[in-house]
């Protein structure tokens, strides 16, 4: 059996799609799920996911890491699924979608290709040690770094990922080095395993611990710069609640195809 999926790329973090609208979703193989995603032997991607109907919202995001495991929230992923939504003729400029960390709004650009997605509100910022962790649909563990260009990613971030602290349910790990006009993120990712060219949950929390870090207050843009590319950050901050949080980038489709 033949089934078309369609490769997006948001900031560098790709995916894969498959419209799952017109069947009930079940039994997902978590090996099946994880061999499309490698990128020796599969279509290779970040992650995997199916839009599926909704009676309530225009459709529902279900997000698959690279693991083949049922992930959290992903804001890359958000985005993507967005402007697949929009290529399939699900929506037009505008959406309310449910995602696993409940519902979502998000605008998308004319083309096709720029999304604004609504994140959920945080109200909690804990600290371990100098880091700042915190929950934007996914957990988050945020480190400032200098010299992050030339910072050992993979093995920092693997280390603490799997500590004494966060193994058990894993955690994504952030670096981040403050370049003044912007903020230059690197992550590794739990469920890829690996560090990823961007994050968007994790950009997120980024701009959230830094916004806390240096006392800052009111509406807040941050621009921040990834491997894969550029993603801007705003919200509103009172000192203890960020709200009207948006995480808006590019999100294109790479190609399509079919696989067994």
């Amino acid at each position: 059996m033949k089934t078309k999926f369609y490769k997006y790329q948001g900031a560098g973090n790709d995916f894969i799609l498959i419209d799952h609208t017109h069947s009930i979703l079940e039994n997902t193989d978590k090996q099946h799920i994880e061999h499309l995603c490698h990128r020796r032997f599969g279509v290779g991607a970040d992650g995997l996911m199916f839009v599926t109907k909704h009676k309530d919202y225009d459709f529902e995001m279900h997000y698959f890491n690279a693991d083949g495991k049922l992930g959290s929230m992903c804001g890359n992923g958000g985005r993507c699924i967005v402007a697949f939504a929009k290529q399939l003729g699900i929506i037009d400029r505008e959406t309310n979608f449910l995602a696993v960390d409940g519902p979502h709004y998000a605008r998308i650009s004319e083309n096709g290709e720029w999304v604004d997605l609504q994140m959920i509100d945080v109200s909690s910022i804990d600290r371990d040690e100098e880091a700042y962790v915190l929950n934007t649909g996914s957990p988050h563990y945020v480190a400032i770094q200098n010299n992050l260009k030339d910072f050992d990613v993979f093995n920092e971030g693997k280390n603490i990922r799997y500590n004494q602290t966060y193994s058990a349910k894993g955690i994504n790990v952030n670096f981040v080095e403050d370049r003044g006009d912007h903020l230059f993120v690197r992550t590794y990712e739990r469920g890829v395993e690996d560090e990823t060219y961007a994050c968007g949950t994790g950009v997120t929390a980024v701009a959230m611990a830094m916004a806390k870090h240096k006392n800052q207050n009111g509406h807040i843009k941050t621009d921040i710069k990834v491997l894969g590319g550029d993603i801007k950050i705003e919200f509103d901050y009172d000192g203890l609640n960020f709200t009207n949080v948006f995480l808006c980038g590019p999100a294109k489709l790479v190609f399509e195809g079919e696989v067994d």
